[in-house]
């Protein structure tokens, strides 16, 4: 595994990082990956730790804390081999979110108690109006917490790499998450990846694998459990995703599956702005095949020449992203 520094914060984490989203299991509507088995991902947490995975990013949202719980269980005996990041303003899809200073303290601290631990290295506000980043009522609340030594950095998980890009032009923020994957490009050909360089940001691609569709193993008979958000997506949008993934995997010559995902992961690693990428891990098998892609290192030029060549002539992303 391989580690890079999270912006100018000082912390270093695994390049490859775990997407906590999933294990929190089955939430209201179609706000997850459906449901799960605790066993299987406790045992998916210690082995992507064990494959030197240290990155960990979660949120209060996530398994309406549950995704926190089983975080806390699996690292309260290591906590010093992990680097834990954890979102506030959403303590659930069902209802709306808070990001007042006295409801983000107050969030940070039911985190805390959840993950078994008495600081988190990485606070961020989950999929904040741009408003709420320039408030200082806001900043205030992350002075304080950082004071107190419970957060170690802090940042944004914004809904769009536009909204991420507009946060750094208006704030000095040191942490910025969106989706970046070689279907939707917009951190890379709307400025973010720049901006974020030039800044000393660090930047955490989101949905590297786009919901699992860049693995190339989802068909247009693929069913979804109940649960899944990629139910609420239209049928126009999968078909898209789905084909998109064919043609992109075969332009760079790897096949559906593990060579598909590790292809998809590589191809993030192969920008130096990118701090760490988090694929949604569920299983074992996925922190081993996950973690494994950093060796393999960043794309040949040719590949990526290919993918960027496909993304000026195809739109991908036809629909807003959902939350995450």
């Amino acid at each position: 595994m391989n580690y890079r520094a999270l912006g100018r914060t000082g912390i270093s984490i695994s390049e490859i990082g775990f997407g906590a989203w999933g294990i929190g299991g089955r939430t209201s509507g179609e706000t997850s990956y459906g449901d799960t088995d605790d066993r299987t991902s406790l045992a998916a947490l210690t082995r992507a730790r064990d494959s030197g995975i240290t990155f960990f990013d979660t949120s209060a949202a996530y398994g309406n804390g549950h995704s926190e719980e089983l975080i806390g269980a699996a690292f309260r005996a290591s906590r010093d081999k992990v680097v834990l990041a954890t979102k506030a303003g959403y303590d659930s899809w069902d209802r709306p979110p808070d990001f007042s200073p006295e409801a983000i303290v107050a969030s940070t601290e039911r985190s805390l108690r959840r993950l078994q631990t008495d600081y988190v290295d990485l606070l961020m506000l989950h999929n904040p109006p741009p408003a709420v980043l320039r408030s200082g009522g806001v900043r205030k609340a992350f002075i304080k917490l950082l004071d107190s030594g419970k957060i170690r950095a802090w940042g944004a998980s914004t809904k769009s790499p536009g909204e991420a890009l507009a946060a750094l032009q208006a704030s000095c923020i040191p942490v910025i998450q969106a989706n970046f994957n070689m279907m939707d490009m917009r951190a890379l050909t709307g400025g973010l990846l720049e901006a974020a360089t030039r800044q000393g940001a660090g930047f955490i691609a989101r949905t590297p694998l786009c919901f699992g569709f860049l693995a190339g193993t989802i068909r247009h008979d693929t069913r979804f459990p109940p649960g899944d958000h990629r139910l609420g997506w239209s049928q126009v949008q999968l078909g898209n995703w789905i084909d998109g993934a064919r043609d992109l995997l075969e332009a760079v010559g790897a096949t559906p599956g593990m060579a598909g995902a590790q292809a998809a992961l590589r191809f993030c690693l192969s920008f130096p702005a990118v701090s760490s990428t988090i694929p949604g891990i569920l299983t074992p098998d996925e922190a081993d095949q996950d973690a494994a892609a950093s060796a393999l290192g960043p794309l040949p030029r040719q590949a990526l020449d290919a993918i960027l060549e496909i993304n000026r002539s195809r739109q991908f992303f036809a629909e807003a992203a959902k939350a995450s």
